[in-house]
């Protein structure tokens, strides 16, 4: 049985920036533990991109926010309804005051390790340079890449430590944002369907389901107050997509945590 394609649109910066991350690092994990030397230098080039977000973003500060406001909404629940099951509740507790004990005890800017490593200061620097980084060019990367594994995997592992346990803390706000999903079946007339969001609740993710056997890929656009939603068909020459004409049924998962 296929499964089904899923298009996410976030609906605030912070939850973008996590699910960008979130597609970095499954590719860097997909690379790391590879012995080909096109996955070890995809892997290296993934890191840097991971890098190049947390140099833009107090990522550790962002994930710190989110996991308290998660907390928060978790105590109310406990607070005022009756009927949930309170010790899963207790478990979830725990394990988002344990990640955030976890994140505050790292000290100093995450990536400061880094800063007296010649020979990554020496990749970066020269992967801004499209094909930059050839054996003539990095000759010691060229080394570092197919002399060692083991080495390898040792250095690259410990250069990437504190992005990738940010990264795991990511993974857990998500999921708990993507678990709170209220599902509906939904008919868009003409390929066309808009949403206004209750300002009053807090909107992270709007997330459309469409069947494999669906030929339509889905382009979701808007904030937080309102999003539209168009399914489109792709041409046959890859030029301009076009709108579908046909009346389209989906499942629309909002995700409100």
């Amino acid at each position: 049985m296929n499964s089904p394609i899923i298009y996410e649109f976030p609906l605030n910066e912070r939850i973008r920036i996590f699910i960008r991350l979130e597609q970095l690092f499954h590719q860097f994990k997909h690379h790391l533990n590879s012995e080909h030397l096109a996955d070890k230098r995809a892997a290296m080039s993934v890191l840097l991109d991971i890098i190049a977000i947390f140099k833009r973003n107090d990522l550790k500060s962002e994930i710190l926010k989110e996991l308290e406001r998660q907390a928060g909404i978790l105590n109310k629940i406990a607070q005022n309804h009756d009927g949930v099951d309170t010790e899963k509740l207790q478990e979830l507790l725990l394990q988002l005051r344990e990640t955030s004990q976890k994140i505050y005890a790292t000290t100093g800017k995450i990536g400061n390790h880094l800063i007296d490593n010649d020979l990554f200061q020496s990749i970066s620097q020269r992967s801004s340079i499209p094909g930059g980084t050839c054996s003539f060019d990095l000759p010691e990367f060229h080394f570092w890449l197919l002399h060692n594994d083991e080495q390898y995997l040792h250095d690259i592992q410990n250069w990437s430590a504190p992005f990738v346990e940010i990264g795991e803390t990511i993974d857990l706000a998500l999921g708990f944002i993507r678990d709170s999903s209220f599902v509906t079946h939904e008919i868009a007339p003409a390929g066309f369907f808009q949403i206004t969001l209750d300002t009053n609740l807090p909107n992270q993710l709007l997330r459309v389901c469409l069947e494999q056997a669906q030929p339509y890929f889905v382009e979701i656009s808007g904030g937080k107050h309102r999003c539209s939603i168009r399914f489109m068909l792709p041409s046959q020459d890859y030029q301009r997509a076009v709108q579908c004409a046909e009346d389209v049924s989906f499942t629309l998962m909002r995700c409100v945590f």
